[in-house]
C-alpha cells in the first residue's frame, strides 16, 4: 500500500514538471496555475467549512486583501514577488483573525451574514481607497522577476506549482494532527469539544486565521499570475463559485479541493467547445452507470433515488450528440450540473469516489506495531494537577440553577469523596442533568458554587474544568460521528500535546514522538473498553452499546481525577451492563473518583458507596444505598404516594 501511494506520488510529480511542455499553449498553462492557485484557497476554506462546520462568506474579500497587498508591495514598494506573496499572508491572516474575533461568537446564517458584510466591505474599500490601492482602476504590474531573470508564463507555472504542495502537504499534516481532531470535533459535538479541553471559540479562531492565511497566499500568487487586480475582481460571485468548487470536489480531502478547482476553471471552456462537451457526457454517463451498480449490489431495494441520475445522463448523452454548437445553451448546462452534483452527491465527486471503492474493497482494520504492544497498563496515567488526598473532592454549595420562573435545582447541596463511586439519582425531571451541567461548567449557576480539589470552578469555562481534571460522558450521546473510534479517544488526549503549529508543520521529533505516545494510549484505552475491534471503524456506525462505551473511553483520555457518567448504562443489553459494571469498578480501583446518574437501580445500589436523590430540583435523601433504598421520601418520588409503614 505504502509503494503504490509512493508511485503514485512520483507519477503525479513528473506529470506536473512535463505539463508545460506538453500543452506548449500558454493560455492553457495559465489555466492550470489559475487552478493551482485556487486549490490553495479551497484548502483554506475547507478547513472552515469542512473540518470546524462553519461558513464562510468572507474568503473572496480575503482573497482581494492578499492580492492586493502582495500588489502594492510590489508596485508601491518595489518589493519581488518572493517577498511580497509571503507578506500577503501575514497580512490577510491579521484581517481573518480581526474578523474572527468578534464574529465567531455567533454561529449558522448570523456568522454567514458578519462574512457577507466583511467580504462586501473589503471589495468597497479596496474601491475607494484610491491613494492606496488605485481604486477601480486597478493595479498593474510587471512580470515577476528572480534576481534579474524574468519570468514568463510556463517559469511561474514552476514557482506556483511547488507553492501548491507545499501547501498541500502542510495542511494535511496540520489536518492529520492532534490540531485537526480538534477543529473536526467542532463539528461534530462543540458541547463535547468543549468538555474534552478543546476550547471550541479558540480553536475557531484558529481555524479561521489559517484559513485567512492561505486565501492571501493564493491572493498574492494570483496577483503576479495576472498581472493586473481590480476591486471587481473579487465580488460576491467569487465567494459562491469558491463554496461551490469545494461542495463539487469534496470536504475534509485534498484532491476535492484541487477537483472543485480544476471545475470552476476548466468546465466553462469545456462547455464551449462541443467536442469536449460529448467526453463529458461520456465521462457522466459512466459514473452514473457506477452509481446504479454499487446501489443494485448495495442491496437496496428502492429505486427512487435512480430516476433523476439515470434520465440527466441519459438527456446529457442526447444533447451531447444533437448539439451542434453550445452558445446558447452553455449556461444551463452548466447550472444543471452543478445542481446534480450538489444534490446527489453531498460529500462531493471525491468523497462519492471513495465510498465506491470502499464499497469493492475488504474491510480494513489496520495496527501499527505500537497499537499492537497496547496494554490495559498504558490506560492510566496521573492526573494533570495534584489531587488532593482528604476530604471532598468535589463540593457544590447552595447551587440555585434558575430559567426564568423554574428552578431546576434549588439549594442543593453535594460533596463527593475521593475515591468513592457516588451515585445521583432521581425520577425524570429532578434536575441531575441539570446539575451534571453546572458541575461541568455548562451551566454557570444563578446562585451557589462549586469547588472541585480546593479551588472554586463555579463560572469557569467547560475546556477550562476537563483541563483541572474533569471528565464526563452524555445522557444523549455527544460522539463526534465522522471520525473514528481511535480519533475520538485522540481527542480526549489531546491535553498530552505541547506541539505548536510549527512543530506539526515541520513535524518535528517531539511531535512524532507525542503523537506515537497518544496512539498507543488511545488504543489501550479503546482495548481496556473492548473496542480495540473497531478502532477504524467511524463512530456513528458503532452500534448504540458501543457508543455508550466509547464515550466512556474518550473522556478517559482526559486523565481525570473525576468522572461524570450520565446514564451509561441507557439502551444496553444485559451483558453490556455487567460488562459496564465491572469497567466503572476498575477505573475506581485506579484512584478515579465517579459521579454516576443512572435509572438502572441494580446498577446504582450494587456499586455506588452514597446515593444522593433528587426530585423537583431539591435533594430529599443522600446515603448509604441500603438506607437510601428505604427512605420513604424516595419510595414517595418514584412510587407517587405515600410509603407504607
Amino acid at each position: 500500500m505504502k509503494a503504490v501511494r509512493i508511485l503514485g506520488l512520483l507519477a503525479i510529480f513528473v506529470l506536473l514538471a512535463i505539463l508545460p511542455r506538453w500543452i506548449d499553449n500558454e493560455y492553457y498553462v495559465h489555466q492550470v496555475v489559475l487552478i493551482a492557485i485556487y486549490a490553495v484557497l479551497l484548502f483554506g476554506l475547507d478547513i472552515v467549512v469542512g473540518y470546524t462546520g462553519e461558513v464562510s462568506l468572507a474568503h473572496a474579500g480575503l482573497f482581494g486583501i492578499g492580492a492586493y497587498a502582495a500588489g502594492i508591495l510590489n508596485w508601491k514598494m518595489g518589493w519581488p514577488f518572493y517577498l511580497a506573496i509571503p507578506s500577503s499572508i501575514f497580512v490577510t491572516a491579521a484581517f481573518g483573525l480581526l474578523l474572527a474575533l468578534p464574529a465567531l461568537r455567533v454561529t449558522g446564517p448570523y456568522l454567514a451574514m458578519v462574512t457577507l458584510a466583511f467580504g462586501t466591505i473589503a471589495e468597497i474599500l479596496i474601491n475607494e481607497m484610491d491613494f492606496l490601492t488605485n481604486g477601480p482602476l486597478g493595479i498593474t504590474i510587471k512580470k515577476p522577476a528572480l534576481f534579474g531573470f524574468i519570468l514568463e508564463e510556463q517559469h511561474y507555472y514552476y514557482v506556483v506549482v511547488i507553492v501548491f504542495l507545499v501547501a498541500m502537504l502542510l495542511v494535511n499534516r496540520i489536518l492529520k494532527s492532534h490540531l485537526g481532531r480538534a477543529f473536526e470535533a467542532l463539528r461534530g459535538s462543540p458541547v463535547a469539544a468543549d468538555c474534552m479541553g478543546v476550547s471550541v471559540y479558540r480553536y475557531k479562531v484558529f481555524a479561521f486565521a489559517i484559513s485567512a492565511g492561505l486565501a492571501g497566499l493564493a491572493g498574492g500568487m494570483f496577483t503576479f499570475n495576472e498581472l493586473y487586480i481590480a476591486p471587481n475582481t473579487f465580488n460576491f460571485e467569487l465567494t459562491v463559485l469558491f463554496l461551490l468548487a469545494l461542495i463539487m470536489g469534496g470536504r475534509k480531502t485534498r484532491l476535492g479541493p484541487v477537483l472543485g478547482a480544476a471545475i470552476v476553471v476548466l468546465l466553462p471552456n469545456v462547455l464551449n467547445d462541443i467536442e469536449l462537451f460529448r467526453y463529458l457526457a461520456h465521462i457522466i454517463a459512466v459514473g452514473v452507470a457506477l452509481f446504479v451498480i454499487r446501489h443494485v449490489i448495495s442491496g437496496k431495494r428502492t429505486f427512487k433515488p435512480l430516476v433523476i441520475p439515470v434520465v440527466g445522463a441519459a438527456a446529457l448523452e442526447w444533447s451531447a450528440h444533437k448539439l451542434q454548437e453550445m452558445t446558447d445553451w452553455r449556461i444551463t448546462i452548466f447550472g444543471f450540473l452543478i445542481l446534480f452534483v450538489v444534490y446527489y452527491l453531498q460529500e462531493g465527486i471525491i468523497g462519492w469516489i471513495r465510498n465506491v471503492i470502499g464499497h469493492y474493497r475488504p474491510q480494513w482494520v489496520g495496527r501499527a506495531l505500537a497499537i499492537d504492544k497496547a496494554g490495559e497498563g498504558q490506560v492510566w496515567a496521573a492526573p494533570d494537577h495534584a489531587v488532593k488526598k482528604d476530604g471532598a473532592l468535589l463540593e457544590a454549595r447552595q447551587i440555585l440553577m434558575q430559567f426564568g420562573g423554574l428552578k431546576a435545582l434549588n439549594q442543593v447541596d453535594l460533596a463527593v469523596t475521593r475515591g468513592s463511586i457516588h451515585g445521583l439519582i432521581g425520577p425524570n425531571g429532578s434536575g441531575k442533568s441539570t446539575m451534571m451541567n453546572v458541575l461541568t461548567g455548562i451551566y454557570t449557576p444563578t446562585e451557589g458554587s462549586v469547588v472541585f480539589n480546593g479551588s472554586t470552578i463555579s463560572g469557569d469555562t467547560p475546556s477550562a474544568i476537563a483541563l483541572q481534571g474533569m471528565a464526563r460522558t452524555f445522557q444523549n450521546l455527544q460522539l463526534f460521528g465522522e471520525m473514528t473510534a481511535l480519533e475520538n479517544v485522540l481527542v480526549g488526549l489531546h491535553h498530552t500535546y505541547k506541539s505548536n503549529l510549527a512543530d506539526v508543520m515541520l513535524n518535528t521529533p517531539r511531535y512524532r514522538r507525542e503523537e506515537a505516545a497518544a496512539r498507543m494510549r488511545a488504543a489501550s484505552i479503546l482495548r481496556f473498553v473492548g473496542l480495540e475491534a473497531f478502532m477504524n471503524e467511524e463512530a456513528r456506525n458503532l452500534p448504540y452499546g458501543r457508543q455508550r462505551l466509547l464515550e466512556i473511553g474518550r473522556a478517559l483520555g482526559l486523565n481525570p481525577a473525576l468522572l461524570l457518567l450520565d446514564e451509561p448504562a441507557a439502551g444496553l443489553t444485559s451483558p453490556e451492563i455487567k460488562d459496564l459494571i465491572e469497567i466503572i469498578r476498575k477505573i475506581r480501583e485506579h484512584g478515579i473518583t465517579v459521579i454516576l446518574i443512572e435509572h438502572h437501580m441494580d446498577v446504582v445500589m450494587g456499586i455506588s458507596d452514597v446515593v444522593s436523590v433528587l426530585d423537583f430540583g431539591q435533594k430529599i435523601s443522600e446515603g448509604k444505598p441500603a438506607a437510601v433504598q428505604s427512605d420513604p421520601k424516595v419510595i414517595e418520588a418514584y412510587l407517587g404516594g405515600q410509603a407504607s409503614t
